[in-house]
């Protein structure tokens, strides 16, 4: 991990005015799935940050809303999460064939394939290629696969500057922070905090700037603009790569990536190799589900598709890298595999109560929230108890949210719950600590009825310790838990006693008027 001063300069507000009181509170690691610390340390951190917490509130909810509105839209939204949960499950089932499709056809068209075991592999083919073209100055499209191998860290101890392209991404790289975001790698910044790291890092930034948006775009823009007219190599990821005919596709807002597309001379693609579908007209699934999960736009302004090399128009060298880098690890998991399904869109995290009050830079990797919790544990295998990861699938209150919105219907909970149970399946094989001390000195109780009811009755005696319904602080080992959340009291009855009291017969009462008593009809009693 690399050290790295973080911050403003040691200057009074009177002589640095502009700076809109931007902080980056985070290192550049060099290992982004692995930041080195767990969530809960993390989690301590940023809940102590007001302003990054105001700032990912007023963010996640405006998302949602206009993600709501778009859905509320089509009639036949339901029928499109079936339509990518099969195709999905199709490339999940197929992969190995399909990839060897891809790369056929890719080659086909004039555009050349490289693969990549691991995210250093993959790193050392970019640099590779454009050493080979005698530059030191490139530019990039957002690209998710790029963060998981710290390209840009990487490419500058190679002596290459790669520029992030996406305002947002610019804003983080500016700032010498760290993504929050899948899709909005800025969404902790609000636009005075945008401001000053503009007027501080950007170097031509007019002096006179603003906190209008329109403003800072403009300011971006014209940033921008002198790298793109210079650049002859590009780097980006790619949102979909479709077997049946090598193509691959961009989708964006800001029209950044069709100028890295269509501009430089060579185009270097990184790709993990679960970002398939079968065949061309799985497309139209995904361009309608993709922009409507992310930002709430019926569409993508910029949706930009190649097919290997045209002469005469836009790059004429093409290099695309397949990368593994934990992928197949997570295919052969029967459960944990549906992770693989995602599509990057980030609306799990803008539901997640649980990311919306930590935010990203809690969870310790580049995939942050729901998806993150089940994506980097996989990735790493970084489930034992010595490795921060394994706190990810905890990060979680399960309240379903998350899968509700997935526009693949990646059922999110039962994997926390699934790679929970492997990561106390490791646990066993160590020394116990506390919670499992607690675990196993309750089993006799909850495993017999008559103690359980027991337990139950004195538990009520916490009423008479309880102020407003709630125990806020108990004495070790209980501090464990009430140190980091408040415990109920005991109701008044538990569920059996509100059963038998409501259920005298023991008999549930039918809505539909039927009488419960009665056999259910089936094909042999009707």
């Amino acid at each position: 991990m690399t050290q790295t001063f973080l911050g403003m300069p040691a200057v009074t507000p009177e002589e640095q005015p502009h700076t809109g009181g931007w902080r980056t509170n985070v290192e550049v690691p060099r290992d982004t799935l692995r930041w080195g610390h767990t969530f809960p340390e993390g989690a301590h951190k940023t809940l102590a940050n007001t302003q990054m917490r105001r700032n990912l509130g007023h963010a996640t909810r405006t998302i949602r809303n206009k993600r709501q509105l778009r859905v509320d839209e089509m009639p036949d939204w339901e029928d499109l999460r079936e339509a990518a949960e099969a195709v999905k499950f199709e490339v999940a089932s197929r992969l190995p064939e399909l990839l060897e499709q891809f790369e056929a056809n890719v080659t086909a068209h004039g555009g050349i394939v490289h693969w990549a075991r691991d995210a250093a592999e993959a790193n050392r083919i970019v640099a590779d290629i454009i050493k080979s073209k005698g530059v030191d100055d490139v530019v990039k499209v957002k690209s998710m696969a790029t963060q998981e191998t710290n390209l840009n860290e990487y490419l500058a101890d190679e002596g290459i500057t790669a520029h992030e392209t996406d305002l947002a991404e610019m804003i983080v790289q500016l700032a010498d922070d760290m993504p929050s975001h899948i899709v909005v790698p800025a969404i902790h910044r609000n636009r005075s905090e945008v401001r000053g790291i503009f007027l501080d890092r950007m170097g031509d930034a007019p002096a006179d700037l603003s906190d209008k948006p329109e403003e800072l775009a403009g300011a971006a823009r014209a940033h921008l603009r002198r790298k793109f007219l210079h650049a002859s190599v590009a780097v980006s990821g790619t949102n979909m790569g479709i077997a049946e005919t090598g193509t691959v596709s961009i989708f964006e807002s800001e029209g950044n990536g069709r100028m890295c597309l269509t501009l430089p001379d060579t185009l270097i693609t990184l790709m993990g190799i679960e970002k398939l579908v079968p065949r061309y007209q799985d497309a139209e699934i995904f361009a309608q589900l993709l922009p409507r999960s992310a930002t709430g736009e019926r569409m993508n302004p910029y949706t930009s598709m190649w097919t290997g090399v045209t002469p005469g128009d836009g790059p004429q060298e093409f290099h695309l890298i397949l990368m593994d880098n934990g992928r197949t690890k997570v295919l052969t998991d029967p459960i944990g595999r549906q992770a693989l399904a995602c599509i990057r869109c980030g609306s799990c995290m803008n539901i997640c109560p649980v990311y919306q009050h930590t935010s990203g830079h809690a969870y310790g990797s580049v995939y942050p929230g729901p998806i993150g919790a089940i994506l980097t544990p996989q990735l790493t295998q970084g489930l034992d108890d010595d490795d921060p990861v394994h706190t990810l699938p905890f990060a979680s209150s399960l309240c379903g949210a998350c899968a509700e919105v997935c526009p693949v219907k990646i059922d999110i909970p039962t994997i926390l719950i699934h790679l929970r149970a492997r990561s106390v399946d490791v646990k066993r094989r160590l020394v116990p600590d506390m919670w499992d001390v607690a675990m196993n000195a309750t089993t006799p109780v909850m495993s017999n009825g008559k103690a359980w009811l027991a337990a139950t009755e004195g538990v009520k005696a916490t009423r008479m310790i309880g102020k407003d319904g709630r125990i806020g602080a108990l004495p070790f080992p209980a501090s464990l838990w009430t140190r980091s959340r408040d415990l109920p009291v005991a109701p008044k009855e538990s569920l059996r006693q509100w059963w038998k009291r409501t259920h005298p017969e023991g008999i549930t009462p039918s809505r539909s008027g039927v009488d419960a008593t009665q056999p259910a009809a089936t094909e042999e009693n009707r």
